[in-house]
This record gives C-alpha cells, sequence and structure tokens, in this order.
C-alpha cells in the first residue's frame, strides 16, 4: 500500500495536536471573551488591579471644617478594581484613618482624636477615552487618566475628646466618653475625585482625594448629646493619598 499521499495529512494532523495546546497555554487574548461598547468596539473586561495607598486624613465636624484646626492623621488604604466596560471600573476598598482637630471657638477648648477603619465597595469612571481598553487599540494606550469615584460602606471609628490645642500624649486626660460602646459603627459615603499615571503596562500611579459624609454625629465624641455642642449635623472627613494599582494578570 502507497503512503506517501498520505504523509502530509499527518504531518497537518501532528502539526495541530503539538501547537493547539501550547497556544491554550498561552492564553492568547484571542482565546478571551470579547465585548463591545454601544460603537461595536470590541473589549476584554479586566484586568484586576490590586490597590495601595497612604496619606493623611482630615476632619470636618462640630470643631472644625478648616485646614488651621487639623491635628493631621495618617491614612492608608488597600483594595482592588477591575474594569467591567469602557470608562466604568468597579471595586473594594479598606482603609484605616486617623483623625484629630481643635476646637474652632477657643472659649470651648476642646479636641479630640479618633482611629477609625472602613470597608466600602465603590464605582469608578473615567471620562476620557483610553484606546487601551480595548481589544483593538488604535493609539498607544493613554499616560494619564482623571476619574471619579463613588461608593457605599461601614466605618468602626473609636474617638477620644480631650480639653486641650495640642496632639494627645500619655499625659493626656481623655473627658468621658458620650456613648459606652466604642468602637461605633456608622454607614459612609465616599466621593472622590483622582488622576492615575501609567507608568508600565501593569502599574499605575495615582494621586486622589476623597470625602466621606457619615451617619454619625460622634466621630469626634463631641455632640449635643453631652452638651459639648449644639451641632447635630453629622461629621465627615476626607482623605489625600497616593495610590499604586498593580495589575500582575494583564495580558
Amino acid at each position: 500500500m502507497n503512503t506517501r499521499p498520505l504523509l502530509p495529512a499527518l504531518l497537518l494532523a501532528v502539526t495541530a495536536a503539538t501547537t493547539q495546546p501550547a497556544a491554550a497555554q498561552d492564553g492568547g487574548p484571542e482565546r478571551r471573551r470579547r465585548h463591545y461598547d454601544g460603537n461595536a468596539r470590541p473589549y476584554y473586561r479586566g484586568p484586576v488591579r490590586f490597590t495601595l495607598g497612604g496619606g493623611v486624613g482630615l476632619y470636618s465636624g462640630d470643631l472644625t471644617s478648616g485646614l488651621g484646626e487639623q491635628l493631621v492623621g495618617p491614612s492608608f488604604s488597600a483594595g482592588l478594581l477591575y474594569k467591567v466596560r469602557p470608562h466604568w471600573l468597579v471595586g473594594g476598598e479598606a482603609s484605616y484613618v486617623q483623625l484629630g482637630a481643635k476646637d474652632q471657638l477657643p472659649e470651648r477648648n476642646l479636641a479630640f482624636r479618633t482611629r477609625a477603619g472602613s470597608g466600602v465597595v465603590l464605582l469608578r469612571f473615567e471620562p476620557l477615552r483610553d484606546e487601551g481598553a480595548f481589544a483593538d487599540p488604535r493609539r498607544p494606550a493613554a499616560l494619564v487618566k482623571p476619574y471619579l469615584k463613588a461608593g457605599v460602606g461601614f466605618l468602626l471609628y473609636s474617638p477620644k475628646a480631650y480639653n486641650g490645642t495640642l496632639r494627645p500624649d500619655d499625659n493626656t486626660s481623655f473627658l468621658p466618653s458620650e456613648r459606652n460602646d466604642y468602637p461605633a459603627m456608622a454607614l459612609i459615603a465616599p466621593v472622590g475625585v483622582g488622576l492615575t499615571l501609567r507608568l508600565t503596562p501593569k502599574l499605575n500611579a495615582s494621586i486622589e482625594g476623597a470625602y466621606s459624609f457619615t451617619t454619625t454625629d460622634q466621630l469626634d465624641d463631641i455632640s449635643p448629646a453631652s452638651g459639648r455642642s449644639s451641632s447635630n449635623l453629622n461629621d465627615g472627613f476626607g482623605q489625600v493619598e497616593l495610590k499604586l494599582e498593580y495589575a500582575p494578570w494583564r495580558r
């Protein structure tokens, strides 16, 4: 039997068998599921980006909403982001912040320190078009991108009020707490703006400012409950952070 005519087909079968597994292992972009925007532009969802940030926390409440009375504390955050479509990302973030301020009314002579931790889910909007978000980019990826963010979550806070104008130390005598269940929980709604700089395909750096609305007037342990203040408006706080965003599995 003459097998020579079968040799080309045999070689083709062997080649397909050896290259197909390799292609599957490579996980090339052509094997990822494509989605399409309103203009029929294809895009891929993801990648997951891990975020890590550090900066300062700022308070707004019964004592002050200005910068002159702030006893600025540190702010740290860690989270993740995931692109669901061009311009839109979802994510989650955990953060720690220390707040403090002295009284804008010298006659009251009040001050406080609060240590708080939060967990939020968030939505991020990048208004400018970035060709790097599409599967068929027509230009290089954007180097700089502004963004807006909004979220909702919870806050665990533990404040201590005292008389004075300086930061508390080991000799500070704190006032009796307004409530006996600290650390207490409140809901928060952070909103913010930021600017992202693309350092490498996998690494971004961002500068971000955010303000969190809260459902409590006792973030500073100063409220009408104890007569320390006549205002019953809820307190809030801001965070200004420098963040790194890393996408380890970006293709």
